[in-house]
């Protein structure tokens, strides 16, 4: 099979890597090649450790023979500062998971908003009025424009410091999203429909604060998937209410970015684009 997508045509790039520190642990390499496989693409996708301080020397450098990035932690950040142009979801996130590499420069792209709203919709959640985020880290920018698109016009954060949730509070009112502070130790947290717990994996939550968020928190997205199960999806075992891993949003952040190196958009469908996502969920599940 020969992509020949509108408006890529200047791209002879086969290689692709993801890029951030640490990065022993990602799965990024499998999962993307199993797509390029079913869609009959000679194509490289490689790893490396790249940190903040050198990451414009490396992307500089890089000839015509690449053809994109993805972009982990800690890059986002400054892969956004590099790009050349954005999508809505770079632009409202101030974060770049996926670059393109295009002879005017970089073309930043935010597959990871686009990765919860799939995951949740793939459980069934295609709708949440009132929400919780956990964690007020880089990720949960993300999961706020997520559940904003998903209707939610309340959200609770849940940090460790109240502080930190002043970005995301000016971000929710350009959305029109009305975002409340809460700190661990709340003593009463009112329902919601929806969790998304963007906390790192190993994070440190007490189980009275976990049993008080699983309590009132409807069915929880956890962003983590190497570290499960968490203390948070524990809480929500014993409580009876639902909990699921991030694997979801990692195959459809993914599946987002194979969209962005083929055909240069994430709204466009791949050719066989059932049989792409389960070869690529096989590669995750390491099948």
């Amino acid at each position: 099979m020969v992509l020949r997508p509108p408006g890529l045509g200047v791209l002879t790039g086969r290689r692709l890597a993801v890029w951030g520190d640490p990065i022993d642990h990602s799965i990024s390499p499998r999962v993307h090649a199993a797509a390029y496989r079913v869609l009959g693409l000679d194509w490289e996708y490689g790893r490396e450790r790249v940190d903040e301080a050198s990451f414009a020397a490396r992307l500089a450098a890089l000839g015509e023979r690449w053809r994109g990035l993805s972009l982990t932690m800690p890059l986002k950040g400054v892969a956004f500062a590099a790009a050349e142009t954005r999508d809505r979801s770079a632009e409202l996130t101030g974060a770049v998971n996926t670059l393109l590499l295009e002879p005017g420069g970089p073309r930043g792209f935010n597959t990871d908003v686009g990765g919860i709203v799939r995951a949740l919709a793939e459980e069934g959640v295609a709708a949440a009025a009132r929400a919780r985020i956990v964690g007020a880290g880089a990720t949960a920018t993300s999961a706020l424009v997520a559940l904003w698109s998903i209707g939610a016009r309340e959200v609770e954060v849940v940090a460790r410091r109240t502080e930190a949730v002043t970005p995301l509070r000016g971000l929710g009112e350009r959305l029109g999203v009305t975002v409340t502070a809460a700190g661990f130790d709340a003593p009463r947290l009112d329902p919601v429909d929806l969790t998304v717990a963007t906390l790192p994996g190993g994070a440190t939550v007490t189980d009275a604060a976990a049993a008080a968020l699983a309590a009132s928190g409807g069915p929880l997205l956890d962003v983590v998937y190497g570290h499960w199960p968490t203390v948070l999806s524990q809480a929500w075992e014993r409580a009876g209410a639902t909990a699921w891993t991030g694997a979801g949003m990692l195959l459809h952040q993914a599946v987002l970015q194979v969209r962005v190196f083929t055909q240069g958009d994430p709204a466009a469908v791949l050719p066989a684009e059932d049989d792409v996502v389960a070869a690529m969920r096989s590669a995750l599940v390491g099948d």
